[in-house]
């Protein structure tokens, strides 16, 4: 199953790599290295992006008293933070790095209500540079859940990834693990927190968006 950010692509390159192909066959004889060489690179290339664009489906287990992944990656930063754009004060901020090779579906962290949804253009550092979650081309979205608060997770755009897709618009009701949106081809996603959120993960840890739980409720 492919998700729908991804049919424009794939129908593209699969008509440009298939008449190369052919062209291929044209130009060279049959029994041409060099072709077979050429041929073998270009659907290489074809089963690459729809690798890319798959959107496994997922049986997403809603828990009121988690935060679930928004991603699949691998945790790359946790640490505490002063957060300038919406909350003026410290959170807690977990960092997962998707590689060209996860899956780039991103999902809600928690039901709720969308608050706060924007786009700012910027740079393209690799995902995995400190700078690259108030440098890089990005979208924030903080979400008001009923019982962790308000939460912010934060689309980041790499050297690699060019366009990110966003769904959540201010007032939408979402629903935690419903699909919030794409990154095209590496890129970040850092979840913000109340300080006093139970981590579950640790950095270095991979996760699985829509499945994999980041923190829970903590004490007050």
């Amino acid at each position: 199953m492919f998700h729908k950010e991804g049919f424009n692509i794939i129908v593209l390159f699969f008509i440009v790599i298939s008449l190369d192909v052919i062209i291929l066959e044209v130009i060279f004889e049959d029994t041409s290295y060099l072709k077979n060489l050429l041929q073998t690179f270009l659907l290489i290339l074809l089963l690459f992006i729809l690798w890319f664009f798959r959107n496994p489906k997922r049986n997403i287990n809603k828990k009121t008293d988690h935060i679930i992944s928004p991603a699949d990656g691998r945790v790359v930063n946790i640490q505490e933070t002063f957060e300038n754009e919406y909350f003026k004060e410290k959170k807690l901020q977990i960092s997962i790095f998707l590689s060209p090779f996860d899956v780039h579906v991103n999902r809600y962290p928690v039901s709720g209500e969308v608050l706060y949804s924007k786009h700012h253009h910027g740079k393209y550092l690799v995902a995995w540079h400190p700078k690259s979650s108030d440098k890089n081309e990005r979208t924030t979205v903080v979400i008001k859940n009923k019982n962790f608060g308000n939460i912010m997770y934060r689309q980041i755009a790499g050297m690699v990834a060019r366009r990110i897709v966003n769904y959540a618009d201010e007032g939408l009701i979402i629903a935690q693990g419903e699909d919030s949106g794409f990154i095209k081809f590496g890129s970040r996603v850092d979840l913000f927190l109340p300080l006093n959120s139970q981590l579950i993960v640790k950095k270095g840890d991979r996760v699985i968006g829509g499945v994999s739980e980041i923190a829970k409720l903590g004490k007050f």
